[in-house]
């Protein structure tokens, strides 16, 4: 897997600065706990000594160093390499990354921190309830000689989408407070702000429109292709720091189910098993005698079944003739490869192709 690009013993490039892995994840906001739940969650937790400090460690990962900032400012410090990964909103990332090449989204979904990103209107707009009606809404401002103002915290976001649904006369209203009051102060006919229930919008009387949703966002790993294929050890940690949290998540919907049947061989017990596939694991039962004195007919049959399917696969052990029927959560499910650490190989590869062409 790690010869992918790579030019060092063991695929690794040669180590060219003494430097360890730089995560930076959000210091303020609705991100900042959850973060760092999450990141205990995924057997990487973050030792601050301080609330006051602004970095801390991984002990589970010697040598990686966690940085706090802003959460507007994650992005900008992994791209400008302050960081080599970084954890953050999806609509704060494409908002505020300027070189595609340099910082690349690694993980889309952390599954946590989801909302978003809405256009939302006066109650009062009785004939604006669809993003049709406000491209009608702009055109008819612009004859009457005047602007619709949008107050937004994600101009780029909000300027993009609006060309692409043929929304062309507008103006942006860049506000740094609350947004919800815009309308109501005057300085913006409508709002483009990130909610997570609405309950917000409707507290200030305001609607979002069909069709209005800009982006669902939510939690994303981010990382910086350049600073981390210059150095080794920075690597190295990047590929156990990304392969916990992608084995975590990938381990969340599975459950392990063992029980005890009685049956001739393992062949009669894996026949039983398998007659309802559905419930049969992953790829299949995994039999294993049990070493019993008095009785030598017993079998340890274990699964790896979806949570959705746990109650089923129970039942049909039980129709097997399982006893002894146990059941855990698994906590990490590793692959053959990461695709997420692939993922970073294909994307700094590309981004020196493009930087070669650029150069010619």
């Amino acid at each position: 897997m790690l010869n992918k690009g790579a030019n060092g013993s063991n695929g690794f490039p040669a180590s060219g600065r003494e430097a360890a892995l730089r995560l930076v994840i959000p210091s303020d906001g609705e991100l900042y706990e959850p973060t760092l739940n999450y990141l205990a969650s995924c057997g990487v937790s973050v030792s601050r000594p301080s609330s006051r400090r602004y970095t801390a460690t991984i002990p589970s990962l010697p040598g990686a160093e966690v940085l706090f900032q802003r959460s507007a400012d994650v992005t900008t410090k992994v791209e400008e390499g302050s960081a080599e990964l970084g954890i953050t909103g999806l609509d704060r990332y494409l908002e505020y990354r300027t070189d595609e090449r340099k910082v690349v989204s690694l993980i889309d979904d952390l599954g946590y921190g989801r909302c978003d990103f809405v256009l939302a209107v006066p109650d009062a707009w009785l004939d604006v309830s669809s993003i049709d009606d406000l491209a009608d809404l702009a055109l008819d401002f612009r004859q009457q000689g005047k602007q619709l103002r949008i107050a937004t915290k994600y101009p780029r976001l909000l300027r993009e989408y609006l060309f692409r649904r043929g929304i062309n006369y507008f103006t942006l209203v860049a506000v740094s407070g609350a947004l919800e009051a815009a309308p109501v102060a005057g300085y913006a006919d409508l709002i483009a702000d990130i909610t997570a229930t609405g309950t917000t919008l409707r507290d200030n009387r305001l609607k979002t429109l069909d069709g209005g949703t800009i982006l669902t966002s939510q939690s994303c790993l981010i990382g910086n292709t350049t600073t981390l294929m210059q150095s080794r050890d920075a690597l190295r940690l990047a590929r156990e720091f990304v392969e916990m949290l992608e084995s975590h998540m990938r381990a969340q919907p599975y459950y392990r189910l063992t029980a005890n049947v009685r049956g001739a061989s393992p062949e009669e017990v894996s026949t039983t098993v398998l007659s309802r596939p559905e419930v049969a694991g992953l790829r299949g039962p995994t039999i294993a005698r049990v070493y019993n004195v008095e009785e030598q007919d017993w079998y340890a049959v274990t699964l790896l079944i979806r949570k959705d399917r746990l109650m089923e696969a129970v039942d049909h052990l039980r129709d097997c003739g399982g006893i002894e029927i146990s059941a855990s959560q698994v906590s990490y499910l590793f692959r053959e490869e990461s695709t997420v650490f692939s993922k970073l190989f294909d994307s700094a590869a590309s981004a020196r192709t493009t930087a070669g062409e650029d150069s010619a």
